[in-house]
């Protein structure tokens, strides 16, 4: 399949999206200073391009009660006895547990790393030891607090 063609007008089109999704065209045809039509008709193209997928929002989430931002980075043994053990089967179980943001599946030194929004440390410690730990498959973790986001 052929990459899609992206300029540079739709590459500072995205960059406001990211900054903002609600933007209307207007308000970015101002800042961009290009005519609102070709805003429209180029937003347009991306999404039916596939280069825009969905629009997203992003939450404080100290307001929604789970102030414990932390990354897991966890290793798989993936022979348990005469069974092998499946990377994404093991991470489309960590995906379904309580404060569990987001899954990835990776390369390097961790199999798959989770972000994890508790309400506090015991929350943390109860997802970590009790939680992730006894899923079969499941070796290792290492769990990175995270103190801010930029």
């Amino acid at each position: 399949m052929d990459m899609p063609k992206v300029d540079n007008k739709d590459r500072r089109i995205i960059a406001e999206l990211i900054k903002d999704s609600r933007q209307t065209t207007s308000k970015l045809s101002k800042k961009l200073n290009i005519p609102i039509t070709t805003v429209h008709n180029r937003i347009k193209k991306l999404i039916k391009m596939g280069v825009i997928i969905n629009y997203t929002l992003n939450l404080d989430h100290n307001l929604l009660g789970r102030p414990i931002p932390a990354y897991i980075g966890i290793t798989i043994n993936y022979n348990i006895g005469n069974k092998k053990v499946s990377q994404v089967e093991i991470a489309k179980q960590i995906q379904m547990l309580d404060a569990v943001y987001e899954t990835y599946i990776m390369t390097g030194g961790s199999d798959i790393l989770v972000k994890v929004l508790a309400k506090d440390i015991t929350e943390l410690n109860t997802i970590v030891t009790d939680k992730l730990r006894n899923i079969e498959g499941i070796d290792k973790t290492q769990t990175s607090i995270i103190l801010k986001e930029l």
